[in-house]
This record gives structure tokens, C-alpha cells and sequence, in this order.
């Protein structure tokens, strides 16, 4: 080879000097990407937090933070097993800080085994969401919309008064009335 040359590119490097994705197998027991991992674990993740700290705003915070703390160390190739274990461990790591920042406890325990099992449990089946399709079919339709924009689709309530061109009263309004009316629905089929 002369030294007018190129010199020979590694196989991850892009000519153009960024880096090319290298391709990885994929076997029955590991995640295909990053996604994966998340999505078959949020859910998994979000329970434990919701355990311990017992309110939804703190567990959405933990468990968001549990991902970001795993995200460049955790390997995509690890097994489904392995990948679980390491957000258990950041789960723990992550729910000690925050005890240590809100209540200035240095301890927290989360008993390993039985969050394992519970990592690894299938997901229990449920029969809310035809519950409350059933409830929101017996409301009126601005009723419905409005608690299904609220709760189900998560917007804001200035998101929702836009959504159905309303004020952002109107909708405050709408939606206690649309509450109470669920409410009064859901006492009587008790």
C-alpha cells in the first residue's frame, strides 16, 4: 500500500466520521434494542417505585431516573435476566437517594427476592380498561371526552379546553361535573 493511499477503515467507522450502528444478534433471550428493554420494563420498574414511596408523581420521577441511570451502562446484549437484575439494582441504588434527599434516611431496603419474582411475573390481567370504556359509554359525550382527554390521553387541563374549544373554566367545570356524574354511575352499579 502506498502512503497516498487511504488507510483501511475500521468496520464501525463511517467514512463521512461518524459512527456506523454495528450489528448485534439477537437471541430468545435478549432484548433487540434499547426500546425493548424500556418497554417491557416500565411497567415493572414503576411498580416497585409506586411500593415503596406510595404516590405516582415520586414513582414516575424514580423510575424515570432508574432508566436514565441505567442507560449507557446496561448492555442491550445482556440476557432478559441479567437486564432485569441491573434495574433492580439501579431501582435500589436510586430509591436509597431519594429517601437520603427527602427524609435524610441513609438505609433502604428492597427485598431482592421478592421484587425478582415479581420482575418476572407476567402481567396480571385486568378488566379496567373495558370497565371504563363501559363507564365513559354511559356519559354524555362532552362528559366523556373530557375525563378521557384528562385521565386517559394525561393532558393538561389548558390542553383539554383546547381540545374541545372551551374555556379553560368551562373545562375545570365540565370536568368535576363529569366526575361526579362517573361517580354516581359507578355507586350504583356497586
Amino acid at each position: 500500500m502506498s502512503e497516498d493511499s487511504p488507510t483501511p477503515s475500521s468496520p464501525g467507522d463511517d467514512p463521512s466520521g461518524g459512527e456506523v450502528p454495528r450489528l448485534h444478534s439477537v437471541g430468545p433471550d435478549t432484548y433487540g434494542n434499547w426500546r425493548a428493554i424500556y418497554l417491557d420494563n416500565v411497567e415493572r420498574v414503576y411498580r416497585i417505585m409506586y411500593a415503596h414511596v406510595g404516590n405516582r408523581a415520586d414513582a414516575e420521577d424514580l423510575t424515570s431516573e432508574v432508566f436514565q441511570a441505567a442507560l449507557k451502562p446496561l448492555r442491550v446484549s445482556a440476557s432478559i435476566g441479567e437486564v432485569r437484575a441491573y434495574l433492580l439494582a439501579t431501582a435500589r441504588t436510586v430509591l436509597a437517594a431519594h429517601w437520603r434527599r427527602h427524609y435524610g434516611l441513609e438505609v433502604t431496603s428492597i427485598d431482592t427476592e421478592k421484587e425478582r419474582a415479581h420482575m418476572d411475573e407476567p402481567e396480571p390481567h385486568s378488566d379496567a380498561s373495558a370497565r371504563v370504556r363501559a363507564l365513559l359509554d354511559q356519559l354524555s359525550d362532552r362528559y366523556a371526552e373530557i375525563l378521557r382527554l384528562r385521565f386517559l390521553e394525561s393532558c393538561t387541563i389548558k390542553e383539554a379546553a383546547r381540545a374541545m374549544h372551551i374555556s379553560v373554566g368551562n373545562a375545570k367545570v365540565l370536568q368535576h361535573r363529569a366526575l361526579q356524574r362517573a361517580a354516581a354511575i359507578h355507586e350504583g352499579a356497586s
